[in-house]
């Protein structure tokens, strides 16, 4: 069935296909054949197609328990990620941050609702929050999201709140609309997020903004610590000032390299 409001350019097909992949969400168990056309809303001979297509290009695998993603659809990913140059401007600058924290970091964008994780390092420990990149979460609900919020004008913010969620993961805490506004204004005020237990039990973050030489928010980095190991006082006072300083690195960075002027530089042909 044609796509409300989509042109007469649009391919259903291909639509379909990315359907089939993003059903997977934050599922880490094969699916089955039914599982997939019940998620998309598909036909099982039309998800069988899909799926077929989709192996023999590499992005999923068949197995006796049902289809699993593989590594390859991570490069859909990345090719967004290293397309803005943010990964490779961030990346050391997370890994010092979580050298001298001793917690794990992370760079997310908003997506719609949401927030998608681009970036993160982990630092070893026998208790972890468990996050990859890809990973989404309600931004309402998270400090890298509030501070992603935060950044948007009041039509921007209505749109991104009006879309629906594509995270599995409900949060502890529900605000109301008064409440998140509120605290969307304190974020704007202090250029900065936290967040107790409000996604997860035992898990507190501290993010702060990513910014443009235009001084717009294009992400938003964080730090993620276990509330039996770093108390409120501790991620304030000692963890907030690495941040936004490592935020500011990064956003000073990224900057530089955006302000060189790129050429393009063709071999002359030999002679």
């Amino acid at each position: 069935m044609p796509r409300d409001n989509a042109g007469p350019d649009f391919i259903e097909a291909l639509a379909r296909g990315l359907d089939v992949l993003t059903c997977f969400g934050s599922r880490r168990v094969p699916m089955s054949l039914t599982d997939i056309a019940t998620a998309t809303g598909l036909a099982r001979p039309t998800a069988r197609r899909i799926i077929l297509t989709l192996e023999h290009l590499g992005y999923v695998r068949q197995t006796s328990d049902g289809v699993v993603l593989t590594p390859r659809v991570l490069e859909l990913g990345m090719a967004y990620t290293l397309s803005t140059g943010l990964w490779e401007v961030a990346h050391p600058h997370l890994s010092d941050l979580v050298a001298r924290s001793d917690q794990a970091a992370s760079i997310a964008q908003l997506d719609g609702s949401d927030i998608l994780y681009v970036a993160r390092v982990e630092v070893p420990k026998v208790v972890s929050v468990r996050v990859d990149v890809g990973s989404r979460l309600p931004a309402a609900s998270t400090a890298l999201g509030k501070v992603l919020l935060a950044a948007l004008d009041a039509d921007a913010l209505r749109a991104a709140l009006d879309t629906p969620t594509r995270s599995a993961i409900i949060p502890r805490r529900a605000k109301t609309a008064g409440e998140l506004e509120a605290e969307l204004r304190e974020i704007r005020a202090r250029g900065w997020a936290s967040t107790d237990e409000e996604v997860a039990a035992g898990v507190r973050s501290v993010a702060a903004p990513l910014r443009d030489g235009d001084g717009r928010t294009i992400a938003a980095v964080n730090i993620t610590a276990i509330t039996a190991e770093v108390d409120h006082r501790r991620l304030i006072d000692e963890l907030l000032p690495l941040l936004l300083r490592t935020a500011s690195a990064i956003s000073r960075d990224y900057e530089l390299i955006h302000a060189a002027p790129q050429a393009v530089i063709t071999p002359a042909p030999r002679r």
